[in-house]
């Protein structure tokens, strides 16, 4: 076979494809060239940042430019891991970064390699949630089916002693037994989750956060406002839309019940590129913010408010937000949270790639 000629921008091309956010300096400390992950990671363009001083092109960068001039004159390169690298009203990042010193033409300059960590440490932590979520799943569907037994011959019983005693003095009690099974027997049903097959075929995100937004906002009082910021330009993803329906609303009636009557609901949609949820990297991924301005949720609840019967209101069942992250993981997505006082955010991750639709 023979192959093709290898192009001149081939070094470019490559530089482009690393992962690795890649930056060049002159010894004036001024961009010579920036690769495509450098301006993912650092929110800048090329055309912009090519000729500017790094300190002024990237605004991460300039509290470690005394550290990057004296690199410059020793002629010596560093490593520094787990570097917090932060821009002003932005979360900061954190980097593996590698200065080395560099030969540019005649003159010399500094080559610097930074690797995001925030992506890995992500997806480990994707991982683990996945794994918990799934083992919980596993434990909870066992008990489910061992209690279901039980409660299936205490409703037999109560309803021969009820065919036995029909007077209304025995068949009060019977009732009341009767009635309590069948409360539980929901409850197991709503622990084990939805129990039939994903229809799945072309769905509108927006059309299904408009539904879910409509259902909430005709319940709520005049103090809860609803703020809508979408981005059009997101396609059809391959889905069951009563499920997400079900998915989404569960988010926002919690979020409905943070802001208690009176507060700012803000529902977000935006596309991602290259993103990974649990290990697998997809082209295209919608992600769904539902943002609400209530007291936020502790920190030492944030890790627990994914699992089964963990909830913070005295009447909460505590099942809404599991039957939501099972929902979404059907459909290949994952939902995360961030919260603090005035802001909790619920990110939905669903990917928009036909393999993902065609996950059972």
């Amino acid at each position: 076979m023979k192959l093709a000629p290898i192009s001149r921008n081939a070094p470019a091309q490559i530089l482009d494809g690393l992962t690795t956010a890649v930056i060049s300096l002159d010894a004036n400390l001024r961009v010579v060239s920036i690769n495509s992950t450098a301006e993912t990671v650092f929110g800048v363009s090329r055309r912009y940042a090519i000729g500017e001083l790094v300190s002024q092109a990237i605004l991460q960068l300039q509290p470690h430019t005394s550290r990057l001039q004296e690199a410059m004159r020793a002629g010596t390169g560093f490593v520094e891991r787990e570097l917090q690298l932060r821009k002003a009203g932005d979360e900061p990042i954190t980097v593996d970064c590698t200065v080395t010193p560099l030969t540019l033409g005649r003159g010399v300059g500094l080559l610097i390699e930074i690797l995001p960590l925030d992506r890995h440490m992500r997806i480990s932590r994707d991982e683990l949630l996945l794994a918990q979520q799934e083992a919980s799943r596993e434990l909870i569907r066992n008990l489910a089916h061992e209690i279901k037994n039980p409660l299936g011959g205490i409703r037999g019983a109560a309803q021969l002693l009820e065919r036995d005693f029909p007077d209304s003095e025995h068949r009060e009690y019977t009732r009341v037994i009767i009635r309590e099974v069948d409360r539980l027997q929901n409850l197991v049903n709503r622990l084990l989750g939805p129990n039939r097959v994903p229809q799945k075929a072309p769905v509108n995100v927006h059309e299904v956060l408009e539904h879910v937004r409509q259902l909430v906002e005709a319940e709520a009082p005049e103090g809860v406002r609803f703020l809508r910021d979408y981005d059009p330009s997101i396609p059809d993803l391959i889905g069951d839309r009563e499920q997400l329906i079900q998915a989404v609303l569960n988010i926002v009636r919690n979020a409905f019940q943070a802001v208690d009557g009176d507060g700012c609901i803000a529902l977000r949609s935006r596309t991602r590129r290259q993103y990974t949820i649990g290990g697998t990297r997809h082209r295209l991924v919608a992600q769904i913010d539902i943002e609400d301005d209530g007291p936020g949720i502790p920190p030492s609840m944030i890790d627990k408010i994914f699992y089964p019967m963990v909830t913070m209101r005295p009447e909460g069942t505590g099942l809404g937000l599991p039957i939501s992250q099972y929902l979404v993981h059907t459909h290949g997505g994952l939902i995360e949270c961030k919260s603090r006082p005035g802001s909790t955010v619920f990110s939905i991750f669903l990917p928009l790639d036909k393999r993902a639709g065609a996950m059972a």
